[in-house]
C-alpha cells in the first residue's frame, strides 16, 4: 500500500491518497496473463465451437480478475473518502464517516451504520502478530529485529505497527481533520460497476448456452 508523503503546504497536505494492494495487482497481471496466453490459443487452434467457448470464458473470467484484482483502490482526500471495491464504488463525505476498523478486514462505518469493506487495504494477522510481539519486544526494553519492524513515528517507544492499522491510523487523522470541512458534507453515494458487472453476465449466459449445446 502506498500513499504520498505529507507535505506542510496547505494544498499538498490535502493532496488525494491513493492505497492499493501490491499483491493483488501482481496477482491481476499474472492471472490477465495466464487468461490471454490459453484463450489466444484456443482462438488460434481451437474448432468454431471451442473458439466461442473460449470468448465466453474471456468474457466471464477477464473481469472477474479484474474486479479483485486491479480495481480495488482506496482513495483519502480532504473533503470525501472513495472507495472502489470489486462491484461498487462507495463515496463517502468524511463528515458521513463514523468509524474505520481493522480485525479481519479493513471496513468502514457510516454515521447509520452501514458498513462498507475496503477491499485495496487487507489485513494480515502473521504481520499484526509480529507487530505485536515487536512491541511487547519494545515495551521491554529489547531491542526490536527484523524487516517488519515498521515504527509508528506517532508514538514515544516508537510500537511496532502492522501496515492496515498504520493505514487505518492515517486515515482516521484525514477524518477528524476534514469532517468540519464545508465540501466535507453530506451522504454516501453508491454505484455498481456495470462495465465489470454486464460482461461476467453476458460470459456467464453465454457458457450456460454453449455447455447446454
Amino acid at each position: 500500500m502506498t500513499s504520498p508523503e505529507q507535505s506542510s503546504t496547505p494544498r499538498e497536505q490535502y493532496a488525494d491518497r491513493s492505497y492499493r494492494s501490491p499483491a493483488a495487482l501482481v496477482g491481476g497481471v499474472l492471472l490477465l496473463a495466464l487468461a490471454a496466453w490459453l484463450g489466444g490459443d484456443a482462438l488460434v487452434r481451437g474448432a468454431a465451437h471451442t473458439r466461442l467457448t473460449a470468448v465466453a470464458g474471456l468474457l466471464f473470467v477477464v473481469p472477474l480478475v479484474v474486479a479483485f484484482t486491479l480495481r480495488p483502490q482506496v482513495r483519502a482526500g480532504a473533503d470525501r473518502l472513495l472507495v472502489r471495491n470489486p462491484f461498487r464504488t462507495i463515496t463517502l463525505p468524511w463528515a458521513a464517516v463514523a468509524d474505520l476498523r481493522a480485525s479481519f478486514s479493513s471496513e468502514v462505518f457510516t454515521a447509520d451504520g452501514t458498513k462498507y469493506q475496503l477491499w485495496s487495504i487487507p489485513v494480515s494477522l502473521r504481520q499484526r502478530k509480529k507487530a505485536n510481539r515487536q512491541a511487547q519486544r519494545a515495551a521491554a526494553g529489547r531491542p526490536v529485529r527484523g524487516r517488519g519492524a515498521h515504527l509508528d513515528p506517532g508514538t514515544e517507544a516508537g510500537v511496532p505497527r502492522a501496515a492496515a492499522d498504520r493505514t487505518l491510523d492515517e486515515l482516521r487523522e484525514l477524518q477528524e481533520r476534514g469532517a468540519a470541512r464545508e465540501g466535507a458534507q453530506g451522504a454516501p453515494v453508491v454505484k455498481w460497476a456495470y462495465e465489470i458487472l454486464a460482461p461476467c453476465v453476458v460470459g456467464a449466459v453465454a457458457l450456460v448456452v454453449l455447455v447446454v449445446v
